[in-house]
């Protein structure tokens, strides 16, 4: 029987997140039309009218991708000990993280924000920014060498972690 379990995760935003998203927008717009004004100024000069609403257009289509695209989610995957973690960005682009063995996980448990990461340590965040759903599992990535990835896991993801972990890991 296989062991199978998929999650999506949704990053909630922190407040300096929708601060940064806000100030992006504000600042975009008021761009996008100080461009568009500049052209509509530049009636008598045709070259520089078409410049400044090509820019306009830019502008605009710039602060649209980049507010759009401030909205993650995290898929984890979890196949018969595997575990793959993919970022999902404005829900049209998949992005992968990470794939690993639960088996080589090192360490696994809890996450607390005072824990500290080695100088050589690889920090994968794919959590939901809710502190007391968060885990951490410590492994050796052959991409990314020593590795913490943070998550956010539901009661059946850890069961179907729980499995396949070291003894050494399992409570």
């Amino acid at each position: 029987m296989d062991n199978f379990a998929e999650q999506l995760v949704k990053r909630n935003e922190t407040s300096s997140d929708k601060t940064r998203k806000n100030a992006l927008l504000i600042v975009g717009i008021l761009l996008t039309a100080a461009l568009a004004a500049f052209a509509l100024l530049q009636l008598g000069a045709p070259l520089r009218a078409f410049v400044g609403l090509i820019l306009a257009a830019a502008s605009g289509y710039g602060t649209f991708f980049m507010y759009r695209n401030a909205y993650v989610e995290y898929e984890y995957a979890f196949t018969n000990g595997e575990l793959d973690i993919d970022k999902i960005t404005a829900k049209t682009k998949r992005t992968s993280m990470v794939s690993t063995e639960v088996k080589n996980f090192t360490a696994f448990g809890k996450y607390d924000e005072n824990m500290k990461e080695t100088e050589d340590m690889t920090l994968i965040l794919a959590s939901d920014n809710i502190a007391s759903s968060e885990y951490y599992a410590d492994f050796t990535h052959a991409e990314h060498g020593n590795t913490r990835l943070v998550f956010s896991p539901d009661e059946r993801m850890l069961d179907n972690i729980q499995k396949f972990l070291p003894a050494k890991l399992r409570h």
